[in-house]
C-alpha cells in the first residue's frame, strides 16, 4: 500500500486534487471493511472535499467533509504514517462552513512527517504516480503501463535505464511532461515492435 499511498499524497500536494484519489481507489475497492478501508475511503473523500472547495462547490464540499470526517474519526492521530490530526480539524471546519475556508491554501498531506513531493517518490511510487498523471492529462495509459514494465526489466537487469529515467522525468517535471511523454511513447513503440518481431519468430 505504501507506494500507492505516497504517490497519491505527492499528486495531492502538487495541487492535482481530483487526480490524487486515483492512486488509492483500486487499493480501497479491494479492501474488506476495517481500518485500512476507512482510512483510504476518508482520504479519497478528503481530496474530493478540496477539489469541490477550490471549485466553489460549497454543498459538495460540506457533504463530503462530514462523511470523510466520519471515516477518519476513529483512527489514531497518525495512521500508516499520515498525520490525520492535521486533516480532521480541516474537515470539521469545511463541514461547518466551507465558505470560511481559505481554499487557496488547503492542508498538505504528510507521510512520516514529510510533505511528500514528486522528488521524494521511489520507483514503485513513481510508477503509480505516472499512471495517475497520464490518465489525468489525457495521455494513453497503456504507454505508461508498458513503460513501467520495461523499466522494471531494466531495474532487474542493471538497476537503471532509459525507461526508468523517463518515468522519473515524466512525474517530476510537470512543465516538460508532454515532451517527456512523447519520448516515452516513441521508446515504448520501438520496444513493442521488437517484442512483436520476436513473437513472430515462433508463430
Amino acid at each position: 500500500m505504501e507506494a500507492h499511498l505516497r504517490a497519491g499524497i505527492a499528486v495531492y500536494n502538487a495541487g492535482r486534487y481530483h487526480a490524487a484519489h486515483d492512486a488509492w481507489e483500486d487499493r480501497w475497492l479491494a479492501l474488506d471493511a476495517g481500518d485500512d478501508e476507512r482510512f483510504l475511503h476518508g482520504l479519497i473523500q478528503f481530496t474530493a472535499v478540496v477539489h469541490h472547495g477550490t471549485d466553489g462547490n460549497w454543498s459538495g464540499a460540506r457533504g463530503l467533509a462530514e462523511s470523510a470526517g466520519e471515516y477518519l474519526e476513529a483512527l489514531p492521530a497518525e495512521y500508516r504514517g499520515v498525520t490525520l490530526a492535521d486533516v480532521r480539524p480541516f474537515l470539521a471546519r469545511a463541514a461547518a462552513d466551507p465558505e470560511a475556508i481559505d481554499w487557496a491554501d488547503p492542508p498538505e498531506l504528510t507521510h512520516d512527517g514529510v510533505a511528500v513531493a514528486y522528488d521524494d517518490l521511489d520507483f514503485a511510487a513513481t510508477a503509480v504516480a505516472a499512471g495517475v498523471l497520464a490518465e489525468a492529462d489525457g495521455h494513453d495509459e497503456s504507454v505508461v503501463v508498458d513503460a513501467v514494465d520495461y523499466a522494471r526489466a531494466e531495474l532487474d537487469e542493471r538497476g537503471e535505464g532509459r525507461f526508468v529515467g523517463l518515468l522519473f522525468s515524466f512525474v517530476r517535471d510537470p512543465e516538460g511532461r508532454p515532451v517527456v511523454y512523447d519520448r516515452l511513447r516513441r521508446h515504448v513503440e520501438r520496444e513493442r515492435g521488437k517484442d512483436s518481431d520476436v513473437a513472430g519468430l515462433f508463430d
